[in-house]
């Protein structure tokens, strides 16, 4: 009986993955087919890379300039992504270890901020970045984004787990702060810090909305902008838009294989 049950439930799982996998096997299967197969057949009756290499050439005389936009992708994602991982490992550590007057009510602060879904600040930010001559500009889509709540709050805890003799211990050595932080904090909570770069990097690469209001020229668009405009105008040529999409998946999966130990790690030790 219980077999029977294992089997069931597995059976089930394999499904519901072939469900959720089944949108990015055809995106990946349309941008190999030829443009007449895309909406016609499931596997295509030739691969071809004429759809990418449209992209990377056609493109550039419609003003949408996809390789630039996968570059402004790539420097505003691992900058935001970088700063978010630092700013919360070492300000993570003044709310964990150091007591000082409100350092509960700061704490207390972060939490409830995070109640507040991110759409209700859209407007008074997108004001103070008019305000501060920022907007068409690349820090309009990074400065917003340096420090996370969500950050502060994953590593605070993760940090309250490390014993304070190990603190102690590099105290009676002579360890400045900073090098407690880089040296002994990071290296023990290095799954936590994976976790906040990996869902940092993902929601800063995917983020639509923000560039979208804060950035009108193409030459500093981030890629997922530049596709839906491109969509909007072109959008007749399926063909290189799923090419595009494919280009725009491609740098998150291989950040979650590179990463995907101390991923899992992490979400192991949430749980227990």
């Amino acid at each position: 009986m219980k077999k029977t049950r294992e089997i069931i439930f597995h059976g089930v799982m394999l499904v519901l993955a072939l469900i959720w996998i089944y949108p990015y096997v055809w995106l990946f299967l349309s941008s190999i087919k030829p443009a007449d197969e895309i909406f016609t057949r499931f596997f295509p009756t030739r691969i071809t890379l004429e759809h990418y290499e449209y992209i990377f050439t056609m493109a550039e005389k419609m003003e949408r300039p996809f390789l630039r936009a996968f570059l402004n992708s790539v420097f505003v994602t691992v900058t935001v992504t970088l700063s978010v991982v630092i700013t919360s490992a070492i300000i993570g550590y003044g709310l964990a270890k150091l007591r000082f007057k409100g350092s509960n009510a700061v704490f207390n602060f972060i939490i409830f901020q995070m109640l507040f879904p991110g759409f209700m600040f859209i407007i008074p930010l997108f004001v103070l970045i008019r305000k501060l001559g920022l907007y068409n500009t690349y820090p309009a889509m990074i400065v917003p984004f340096l420090m996370s709540a969500w950050g502060l709050f994953m590593i605070t805890q993760s940090y309250k787990t490390i014993p304070q003799d190990y603190i102690e211990a590099a105290k009676i050595d002579g360890a400045s702060t900073l090098w407690i932080i880089f040296k002994v904090m990071i290296p023990l909570s290095r799954s936590t810090l994976s976790i906040v770069g990996l869902f940092t990097f993902i929601g800063i690469w995917d983020n639509f909305l923000w560039p979208l209001m804060v950035v009108k020229d193409y030459n500093k668009m981030p890629l997922s902008v530049l596709l839906a405009t491109f969509n909007h105008e072109y959008a007749a040529y399926v063909g290189p838009l799923m090419a595009g999409s494919v280009i725009q998946t491609i740098p998150m999966v291989l950040i979650f294989l590179i990463f995907r130990k101390q991923f899992l790690q992490g979400i192991s030790m949430s749980f227990k």
